[in-house]
């Protein structure tokens, strides 16, 4: 993702400059765009650091129900609607 940022930070001022805009202008969309990966890569780091903070707090499950999801089926009929031919 960070090769991305970097490569439209580079693509985007050449673009603007191709397409006839000033080379200040197209410098100054570069430094908005390095700004807006940057602090995009900060909330982004903040949110795994957290979400791994939650999932080392929460209990680990226990027993053989707790592997399975809730809602998931665990075989058997479904429901009557579901039958071929209906």
């Amino acid at each position: 993702m960070v090769r991305w940022a970097a490569f439209s930070c580079v693509l985007v001022p050449v673009v603007l400059v191709v397409y006839g805009t000033s080379v200040g202008g197209a410098a100054a969309a570069a430094l908005g765009l390095a700004a807006v990966t940057a602090a995009c890569r900060v909330l982004l780091r903040q949110s795994e650091r957290s979400a791994a903070r939650a999932r080392a707090a929460e209990p680990p499950p226990r027993g053989r129900r707790a592997r399975t999801a809730p809602g998931a089926h665990r075989g058997g009929r479904h429901g009557a609607g579901s039958a071929p031919g209906d």
